[in-house]
């Protein structure tokens, strides 16, 4: 039951920061349901394998290469899902930003563990 409510505060927090920047386009709510299932699988599956192969570049630049596997995992998403549309990299990484701190806010907001 928790993953279906993060997944529904993801394609949620998708569809507000697609309508806030001019570089994000979603169709409609059930394209941002699937882009935030997507991205999870994507996160769960490769972004890993990338890390893994980005080791030494995220240890030289002190985690800051971080932020570039997060973008490429949102044009990759963008690569896959009709109806969502990412113009930019560096749209992608503002993107990515913008959503991973407003899901761990949401998320420490909705525990109630």
């Amino acid at each position: 039951m928790k993953i279906i409510l993060r997944v529904l505060i993801t394609a949620f927090l998708v569809m507000i920061i697609s309508y806030l920047m001019k570089g994000v386009i979603v169709d409609e709510f059930t394209t941002a349901l699937t882009v935030a299932i997507v991205l999870g699988l994507l996160n769960v599956f490769v972004k890993p394998i990338i890390v893994l192969f980005t080791l030494p570049v995220t240890i030289f630049t002190l985690g800051l290469f971080y932020l570039v596997i997060n973008a490429s995992i949102i044009l990759l998403c963008d690569h896959f899902v009709d109806g969502f549309e990412v113009n930019s990299f560096l749209t992608a990484l503002l993107f990515s930003v913008i959503l991973s701190l407003s899901q761990s806010i949401v998320y420490k907001l909705t525990d109630n563990d």
